[in-house]
This record gives structure tokens, C-alpha cells and sequence, in this order.
């Protein structure tokens, strides 16, 4: 379990929540977003790219991670006025637990540090707090900060966001398995009552929809282990953008991306225009 060490963050942090409400350029955009095609109503974000931008500026790797604080605010504001109903982003996977100690130690502060500036902002914009992952790993502090904030926002509704702590797909495929095979084990389920609807309501994200887009940033072209059974049919936008460096315009870009995009889930292009049409 990681130790949290002491340190200077403060300047991270500048919180001025929802100051686009004003930007009429902004509003317009978002406006041409909504009118020109369906929006996602997940979108998940593997926000890469921290310790690289970090090393372009002369900074630390942990500045890079402060400095992905401005990124996530702005990102979450910009779900929350277009109206996704879901966002999560992947924000300290199982395998980063192998990285320097002292790195791990200074992003176990950084989270708590956010946590407890950003909350009453999350709470007030009726955002709530979702997390998911092997929590049982993070350090007692972390725990304690994460259960305040779920349970002041749990009735939140204007926008869930999904926090992806010390999470890995392979993880999570893994014990919802074992969820399964417990039941079996104990009479509680029959081996023929499997299904993938069974199978998902085991998952660590069984209470929020599968994402129908994620954003990569930093130019690498994998998916980390996040998300893999959940984003069998999800559509991918990759960017060069570092995280640090990703804002709404950004944001914006993927999302008409992915309207341009045709979701046809193992149907041809013709059945979809016919159900189009029948709608219509």
C-alpha cells in the first residue's frame, strides 16, 4: 500500500467552475453538437500523456499529473452542459501501482487533494461520484476521502462521473467470475442461467451503461486493459494530444467524430437507413 508523502500542490489548483456559461462561442458550439446527431451517452477517457508533457515542459512527472487537474474540470464541465449522462475516466490503473514509489505517493495526495477541493463544486453543479476499481488497494486516506464524496453526491443526476482507481479490465473480467462461480458453488445459480446479461450486471460498472466513445490521448493506439468487455462495441477516437494539453474544443472534435461514425452493431448499412426511414 502506497504511503502518502507531504508536498506543495497548491498552485494546481484554480477552480472556476462552469465560467463558460458566458462564453456565447462556447454555447453555440455545444448547440451544433446537439442539432447535428445523436451525442454518447457514455464517454469514457484513457487520459494519457502526464509524464511526457511533463518532460517537454522541464517539470516533474508529478506536475504533469497536477497539471491534468485544469483538463478534467474543464472535460466534466463540458459533459455536464451538453448533457452526457455518463463519464469515466481512467485515472490510476492496477498495473501503475509497479511505478517509483514515491510517484505512486504523490498521486495518492494529488487525489485526495482534488477530492477535497472540487466536491462542494461536484455537489453543487449536481454531479455525483462514481468509483470503480480495487479500492481495497488504495491507502486507508484515499478510502475515507472517496466514501465522503460518493456519499454527499449520491443523488446527484445531472452527470455521473466514473472514477477508475486502481482498475484493470482483466481485474474486473476476473472477479465477476468469481462473483459467478461463488453463487454456483453455493446453489445459488445454475451454470445454464449464464448469460452476458448476468455476466455485466457482475462488473464493477454494472450500474452505469457500457460507453459508447473512448478518447486516448498521447497518440498511442492500445486501450491499457480498461474497459474490455464493456467496449466491444465502442467506438475509439485516438488523439495526440497529451492530457494536460486536451480541453473542450478537443473533447468536441471526438464527439463529431464519433456522430460521423456509422453504428451498424453486425448489421449492414442498409438495414440501418431502414430503420431509419421506418422512424422517421
Amino acid at each position: 500500500m502506497a504511503r502518502i508523502a507531504t508536498m506543495d500542490l497548491s498552485s494546481a489548483f484554480k477552480p472556476h467552475w462552469f465560467s463558460s456559461d458566458i462564453d456565447s462561442l462556447d454555447t453555440e458550439a455545444q448547440a451544433d453538437l446537439k442539432n447535428n446527431c445523436e451525442l454518447p451517452r457514455h464517454i469514457a477517457v484513457i487520459m494519457d500523456g502526464n509524464g511526457r508533457w511533463a518532460r517537454l515542459k522541464g517539470k516533474t512527472r508529478v506536475e504533469g499529473h497536477a497539471a491534468g487537474v485544469d483538463s478534467v474540470r474543464d472535460v466534466v464541465e463540458a459533459c455536464a452542459q451538453l448533457g452526457i449522462g455518463y463519464l469515466t475516466l481512467f485515472t490510476f490503473s492496477t498495473e501503475n501501482w509497479k511505478r517509483p514509489e514515491k510517484e505512486v505517493s504523490a498521486l495518492m495526495q494529488l487525489l485526495i487533494r482534488v477530492l477535497r477541493k472540487e466536491t462542494r463544486e461536484l455537489h453543487d453543479n449536481n454531479i455525483r461520484l462514481n468509483v470503480i476499481g480495487n479500492l481495497n488497494l488504495l491507502p486507508e486516506k484515499v478510502r475515507h476521502v472517496l466514501r465522503e464524496t460518493m456519499e454527499l453526491t449520491k443523488n446527484n443526476s445531472r452527470l455521473v462521473l466514473s472514477i477508475a482507481l486502481s482498475y484493470s479490465g482483466k481485474w474486473d473480467i476476473v472477479q465477476a467470475c468469481r462473483s459467478i462461480a461463488f453463487d454456483v458453488q453455493n446453489g445459488q445459480l445454475e451454470a445454464k442461467d449464464i448469460d452476458e446479461q448476468l455476466f455485466s450486471s457482475c462488473l464493477s460498472t454494472a450500474s452505469i451503461p457500457d460507453p459508447e466513445l473512448l478518447i486516448r490521448t498521447s497518440g498511442e493506439f492500445r486501450i491499457s486493459n480498461f474497459m474490455l468487455w464493456q467496449s466491444a462495441y465502442t467506438e475509439i477516437y485516438f488523439t495526440n494530444t497529451y492530457w494536460p494539453d486536451f480541453r473542450r474544443s478537443q473533447l468536441y472534435e471526438a464527439i463529431r467524430d464519433f456522430q460521423s461514425r456509422e453504428r451498424r452493431f453486425g448489421q449492414t448499412s442498409e438495414q440501418i437507413n431502414t430503420k431509419k426511414t421506418a422512424t422517421k
